[in-house]
């Protein structure tokens, strides 16, 4: 046998000792936005250039379809109005 003996007792926690709080300036408004900023912008999943130019084609052909849709019902609810005041 040997003469260590076995204890079930919790372990204690050593006390430490209180640490000084460092004082630490808070950024102003203008730093902390540009801060965020950056950080927000880091984290965007930018296209590539291919995957930007097929967008702005085909944004630009939705443009010119809805551009020409709008103005032939424009044309023609003027039409009509017009035919109904008897202008």
């Amino acid at each position: 046998m040997t003469d260590k003996k076995e204890t079930n007792a919790p372990l204690q926690k050593k006390e430490s000792k209180p640490v000084a709080k460092k004082e630490h300036k808070e950024p102003n408004f203008i730093q902390r936005y540009y801060r965020e900023t950056i950080g927000e912008l880091r984290k965007v999943n930018w296209p590539t250039r291919r995957e930007a130019v097929n967008m702005t084609i085909l944004v630009v052909i939705v443009l010119v379809i809805m551009t020409i849709f709008l103005g032939s019902v424009d044309a023609l609810a003027a039409m009509f109005v017009s035919w109904i005041i008897g202008l």
